[in-house]
């Protein structure tokens, strides 16, 4: 993505410092996140898919719908799907109307996962991250991944035009 081919636009010292200071602690998050699931037998991305579960209508999303909410591919998805499917945790159903779609369903089991390890989970995300900042830091975040991330869409959805 640079202005001209072959003069990339380097990043200077301060932009180097952001850059990799944001991706060091993302994964040391990620990865502090995953170990503080690991004695509930979960995955940080097994718990991002049993909340979207567990806060939809029915406790059930449209496979398709998942993958989008969760930002993972729908053939990521199908392989998380059928990992968790073998738990216990969900289960998918013929979507009735069009039958070309389908759902992943939170089950019981599921249910009771996520309920016992979202005490655990909210812990961890307060020491390992907002303890860390004041309130002021956490909106200047939020105004910024906003940002980001809203840029980011609109370049997505350029490239797939």
């Amino acid at each position: 993505m640079s202005t001209k081919k072959n003069e990339p636009r380097w990043l200077g010292p301060k932009e180097l410092k952001a850059w990799r200071a944001y991706i060091q602690t993302s994964r040391r998050i990620w990865d502090a996140m995953e170990t503080d699931l690991t004695p509930h037998d979960l995955s940080l991305s097994d718990y991002e898919i049993l909340v979207l579960l567990s806060e939809a209508p029915d406790r059930q999303i449209r496979m398709s719908e998942l993958a989008e909410s969760a930002l993972i591919s729908k053939s990521r998805l199908s392989h998380r799907i059928k990992a968790m499917e073998k738990a216990g945790w969900v289960s998918r159903k013929v979507c009735e109307e069009d039958k070309r779609g389908s759902f992943a369903v939170m089950t019981d089991k599921g249910w009771k996962a996520i309920v016992k390890a979202a005490p655990d989970h909210v812990e961890s995300i307060r020491i390992r991250f907002l303890d860390q900042l004041s309130a002021k830091d956490q909106e200047d975040l939020a105004r910024i991944f906003e940002k980001v991330s809203t840029e980011l869409r609109k370049q997505f959805s350029k490239e797939c035009d």
